[in-house]
Order: structure tokens, then sequence, then C-alpha cells
């Protein structure tokens, strides 16, 4: 059987179902939508160049890619690779012509080095360092189940801080765009970003159509957004945190943990199941709050890097 390499249609609602089952089956950490796809097609900063790719045998899809540029790095020539082919499907060829296809087009972008997340499993790494890749730093994945599991009780805010919603902040979401740019330039990774593009954020991030205002919970002290967790919900009882961040003058005070366990509450009473979460392996400080969260690991993932040229 052939199979051929080809991007995403976003017309076709096969094809976005198709892509976002591939990813719920190989990836079922993080949420995937037909919507979500589209958004990241369309609505991603242009100099990110980035595309979709599928994967297609005998008309189903059976692997996917996401490509891009890291535009947003105060370092030139980095691109992105993360592909996942369904595990029921592999040793067909997809994985290693999507990778392909990816680098040829990431070089000819101007992309000098490549990086890309692999799940921590033998059969991964081995395809990863088969096609030149070197393992750098890890993450977890995280699973609280919400529908079973207990959650620590909700406290009262300290004095002279508030728990607001992203929701109220629809009329001037700015003040959040600050707080996500500060705190997203200290997150562990070994790539810097540097948000400055206040458009741009309010395309990819504040119109993300997993993003749910209501969930998304923010600490304000002094009328100033101090800390937040950004929740994605996909409709189907799943919950993820997309982002959480304390702004550097409020740290060490508990405010991660009290936007977290706030926002689980309200997931839980909105009726969702079961709660994702990602950290870096050396976010000592996250970690302990999603352990006293009650999450547990569930998969480990290692950045691998490819120097082109």
């Amino acid at each position: 059987m052939t199979v051929i390499v080809r991007d995403l249609r976003t017309e076709s609602r096969a094809d976005l179902e198709g892509f976002a089952r591939v990813r719920r089956l190989a990836l079922p950490f993080i949420l995937y939508t037909p919507e979500s796809l589209v958004h990241a097609l369309t609505r991603t900063h242009p100099d990110a160049r980035f595309r979709s790719l599928v994967a297609e045998e005998e008309g189903e899809v059976i692997g996917t890619a996401q490509v891009s540029l890291v535009h947003d790095s105060p370092e030139p020539g980095q691109g992105l690779v993360n592909v996942y082919v369904r595990p029921d499907r592999v040793r067909r060829g997809a994985g290693g012509l999507l990778v392909r296809t990816a680098e040829e087009y990431l070089a000819g972008e101007g992309a000098v080095k490549l990086l890309s997340w692999v799940l921590d499993a033998p059969g991964n790494r081995r395809f990863a360092e088969g096609h030149g890749y070197r393992s750098s730093r890890s993450a977890h994945f995280l699973r609280l189940d919400l529908s079973g599991g207990t959650l620590p009780p909700l406290p009262a805010p300290p004095a002279g801080v508030e728990l607001r919603t992203a929701a109220d902040f629809a009329a001037d979401p700015r003040p959040l765009f600050t707080l996500d740019a500060e705190t997203s330039a200290d997150e562990p990774s070994d790539v810097d970003v540097e948000f400055t593009d206040y458009e741009a954020w309010l395309a990819a991030t504040w119109r993300h159509p997993l993003l749910d205002r209501e969930l998304t919970t923010v600490a304000v002290v002094d009328g100033r957004p101090a800390a937040f967790t950004a929740a994605y919900t996909d409709g189907d009882g799943r919950y993820s945190t997309a982002m959480t961040g304390t702004a550097r003058a409020f740290r060490g005070r508990g405010l991660a943990k009290l936007v977290k366990n706030a926002s689980l509450h309200r997931a839980r009473a909105a009726g969702c199941t079961e709660a994702f979460t990602g950290n870096d392996t050396g976010n000592g400080p996250m970690l302990a709050v999603n352990a006293w969260l009650g999450y547990e690991l569930c998969a480990t993932e290692v950045r691998h890097v490819r120097e082109l040229g």
C-alpha cells in the first residue's frame, strides 16, 4: 500500500477529524479538535511559516506533522518538527516520509536547527536517532482524575488578592498579554521566546477555540494580574492547562497553586472529568504544585535536536 504526504485540507472535515483522531491516539495528553487545527493554520503568525501535514494511506489519515519556524525567538534559524503516527499504523513509512518532507520545507525557509518532541519510548527514540536527532531536555505529561479523585480544599484568597477569570478581561485583555509575555520568557525551555506582538497574541492565543475564559483563572493584586492559569477544554469532558505563570514580583506567595486549584474546582463543577498538564522536568516548583493537586505522571517526552548543513 502506498503512503503519500500532503498538506492538511482545512475545507475537508474528514481531513480535520482524521488529524485530530491520530493525535488523540498517539498523544492523548494534548487536546486537539478540528476547530483548533483550523485555528493553528489560519491564525499562527505568518513569519512562523506554519504547515500541517498528513500521511495518507488508502484514503485514511495515518500520520500527522506540524511544522514551523520559531519566529518569536531571538535566535534565528530554528524550526519545529513534531510528527505523530497512529500507534496501529507504524512501520509503514509514514513517519519517515513526514520527517523528510518537513525537513526539506524548513531548510528551504532558512532553518539551520530543528527541534522535535519525541515520546520517551524505545521505538520513538530509535526513530528520532535514526534520522539524525540527538536528545536534549525532557518534560512530563501529568493527568488528574476529576470524576473520582479529590481536590485540595479551596481556601479564601489571601488579603489583597482577588480571583477573577479571563472572561472578566474581555473588554481589554492586554494586562493578560503582559503577564503571559513575562512568565513565558521565564519558562524552562531550550527555545527562548519573546512575546512582543499584541495583535498576534490576540489572534493566536486569546481567540484560540479551546481557550475556556470562564475556567482560565487570574489572581489580581492591587488591580494588576499577578498570576494565572490558562485552561483549555474540548467539549468532551477533557481539560488541559495551557500555561501557568506568576509575575516575578509576586513569586513565592503560593499564587500559582491558588489559581490552578480554583480553576480545577470550576472545571469539575462544569462537568470536566479529566485534566492534563505538562511540565519541563527541571521545573521543580510547578511539578510540586501539580503533585499537591493530585496529578500523576502519565508519560514523558524528550526534545530532540538536529543541526542542518
